[in-house]
């Protein structure tokens, strides 16, 4: 299993697939990067020799893509300032509700999370039926 700058792409794979198990890297910037490195999409990534990936290795940092740790750290700090502020987008991301303008009375599930049953609390001091 080849490591492309600190990541396990899988061997079995296409490279120009393999390379998209790096975050911030999709199908678009995948076949870019192959043809500035001038390797072919089609070879599986376990048949790439040390010198293919290093070329890899090059054109990725060449095109200065923001990928992996820095992505997630950049997509943290958008939404900390969106919070910070108390945009509308932030009060939502930190209320774990949508975002993005969906309903919320019905549906919404999944930002959610399981349906939390609301009972009645019962005095344990009253009796049934005596006043």
């Amino acid at each position: 299993m080849p490591r492309i700058l600190g990541v396990d792409i899988p061997g079995e794979k296409r490279i120009d697939v393999a390379l998209r198990y790096i975050y911030g890297l999709g199908p678009v910037n995948s076949r870019v990067i192959l043809a500035r490195a001038s390797v072919d999409p089609a070879v599986r990534a376990k048949d790439l020799n040390e010198g293919q990936l290093s070329q890899i290795v090059n054109a990725i940092q060449d095109g200065k893509y923001v990928i992996e740790g820095d992505l997630r750290r950049e997509l943290g700090m958008n939404l900390k300032r969106l919070q910070a502020i108390k945009s509308y987008r932030g009060q939502r991301h930190m209320r774990s509700l949508p975002v993005r303008g969906q309903r919320t009375q019905t549906n919404a599930r999944t930002r959610k999370g399981p349906r939390k049953t609301v009972g009645v609390q019962r005095n344990p001091a009253a009796k049934a039926g005596t006043t």
